[in-house]
């Protein structure tokens, strides 16, 4: 799972060994030169969508003046990161059908999505998370808890994203310096803080939407490209991957080149993998249902049917690219080959680009460099001003102010909030530059399944919910899913483990991820503190139940008491 975990954050683990092929490959100028061009561009867009003031409605949200097409493509791009790209690409390229299972869980999460939380979220709340859980509570002490947890998965999601930054340069650009890895951060955080300034969600949105184009389009060139070569025929693709395998320099490789197109790979060795497995399916499935930065865009539309139709959209968009990933895996493995994918410094998450230059040279690979960059800028661009509307409305409006601050001095503290946040994440990406930040991963979709998916679904749907059930689940869900992080084997006792000291192992939790205890954990905490309590407002509770079932209500403000 670290492997993986650690592709989904977009660096690999470690940096070992040299690529000699791909360090020479492709153009590091035309890499360049295509992500300074999205950049310039989408900045022009940014500056053209959003002038003018901004109300604090404008800023969170837009001014919910999306479609539910456009906000569903908006989505795909929050979504669909690089490193999720390159990662998963990478893991089917190496681990055949267990990679691919990555992307089945994925799918499954905008399921839950679109059930559960989608429309109620959209009718309840305005701008965040925490406007539907305290809804019916007492204000301060939930809204409290739900902006920590949110804070936290904002905190480590992003941290993974910009250190990521640094180790695409190492795969992409061939720039070996550190010094010249952490400008790249640097940059990626100083681009992402002038998106968000200037065009808060307005033109964050238009970002993501032009970036989710681009990654699938060029994903799907690369898949037909790919399919060309066997003539369309996917059992030819599947065998040829298999024989490359067959014939790897490495042992290890060819006694598990059989395998490939069955399960059992990488998950399924023992027992305990396979609960680890199931583990971090509970974690993806119900943590991206939970992921505040995919939350706050159900309030970019106007109705709560282009809420639905919005991940209706997703869906479809998202489904349709993990589908892709399959031939561009599977098409990585049977032309570049699992020995080239594994010198390269981030193994796996060299899968795509290899893959790009074998087709297309420099040129493709150029616009695969650029897209992943441009993709990263896109998702902590979201990321970002989701912290700032978190602080700025739930921390220093509805906590401190106590809901009397203006809208005006709410936009100032967002911004404010942006730009501190942005240099908090430049300085925790260079920090974490070059260890193993699968940890950070882990930690958002856990800490997001957690703490906020339970008390999001009990304050939806259970009558009996109150502020100590809240602030109870939020917590214990929290403090155990970092709780177990820490103590497990992706911080200390393995090779690929955060410390790679060997004499320093302090993994008592046997499991990567702790999802399969904090969840359950969390669910147990909300029910029990809210039957040793008997707070009840059943005013507010049928209050809340209208306005999530019709919408009445939606667009004004969230009472405060």
């Amino acid at each position: 799972m670290s492997a993986f975990l650690a592709g989904v954050a977009g660096v690999p683990s470690a940096f070992p060994g040299v690529l000699p092929a791909a360090e020479k490959v492709g153009s590091p100028a035309l890499n360049i030169a295509v992500f300074a061009g999205f950049v310039v561009v989408t900045l022009g867009i940014v500056i053209k969508v959003a002038s003018g003031k901004k109300t604090a409605a404008e800023y969170y949200t837009g001014g919910a003046a999306f479609s539910g097409r456009q906000n569903g493509l908006a989505i795909a791009g929050d979504y669909l990161s690089a490193a999720s790209f390159l990662g998963i690409a990478g893991a089917i390229a190496l681990q055949g059908y267990d990679g691919f299972l990555y992307s089945i869980g994925f799918l499954v999460a905008w399921l839950v999505a679109l059930l559960l939380v989608a429309e109620l979220m959209r009718n309840t709340g305005r701008f965040t998370m925490a406007d539907v859980v305290s809804f019916r509570l007492r204000q301060r002490p939930v809204r409290i808890a739900a902006a920590t947890s949110s804070l936290a998965v904002i905190f480590f999601y992003l941290l993974a994203q910009m250190a990521g930054a640094g180790g695409l340069v190492s795969l992409l650009l061939g720039l070996d310096s550190k010094i010249a890895q952490y400008v790249v951060i640097a940059v990626v955080g100083a681009v992402m803080i002038g998106y968000v300034l200037i065009g808060g969600m307005k033109g964050t949105t238009w970002v993501q939407m032009i970036k989710a184009v681009l990654l699938i389009t060029a994903t799907l060139v690369m898949t037909v490209w790919v399919l060309a070569k066997f003539g369309f025929n996917l059992n030819g693709l599947f065998d040829r991957a298999v024989d490359v395998a067959k014939n790897s320099s490495s042992e290890a490789t060819r006694a598990t080149a059989d395998r490939l197109l069955s399960p059992g790979l990488k998950y399924g060795k023992t027992d305990l993998a396979k609960i680890d497995f199931i583990s971090l399916s509970m974690a993806l499935v119900l943590g991206t249902a939970g992921l505040p930065h995919v939350l706050i865009r159900f309030y970019t539309v106007p109705t709560s049917k282009q809420a639905r139709k919005s991940v209706e959209w997703a869906i479809w968009l998202i489904g349709g690219f993990y589908l892709l990933t399959l031939v561009v895996g599977f098409g990585a493995g049977a032309l570049v080959g699992p020995d080239r994918i594994n010198a390269a410094p981030g193994k796996e998450n060299s899968a795509a680009p290899l893959l790009a230059f074998e087709l297309g040279g420099s040129v493709l690979l150029g616009v695969v460099s650029g897209i992943a960059f441009a993709t990263i800028l896109a998702v902590v661009a979201g990321l970002t001003i989701t912290a700032s509307a978190t602080f700025a409305h739930d921390i220093y409006k509805e906590v401190i102010k106590r809901g009397n601050a203006t809208p005006e001095d709410e936009v100032k503290v967002a911004r404010f909030a942006a730009l501190g946040g942005g240099v908090i994440a430049i300085v925790g990406g260079i920090l974490a530059y070059g260890q193993n930040i699968a940890f950070l991963v882990a930690l958002a979709f856990a800490v997001a399944a957690s703490a906020n998916l339970p008390t999001l679904l009990y304050s939806l749907f259970w009558r009996g919910f109150n502020t100590q059930g809240a602030v109870w689940s939020i917590y214990g869900g929290l403090i155990s899913s970092l709780g177990l992080i820490i103590f497990s084997p992706v911080v200390s006792g393995k090779p690929t483990s955060m410390i790679t000291d060997p004499s320093i192992n302090f993994a008592w939790f046997p499991l990567s991820n702790p999802g399969i205890i904090s969840i359950p954990l969390a669910f147990l905490l909300g029910f029990v503190g809210s039957k040793l309590s008997k707070e009840y407002n059943e005013a507010k509770y049928a209050e809340m139940e209208v306005r999530s079932l019709t919408g009445a209500g939606a667009s004004t403000q969230v009472v405060s008491h």
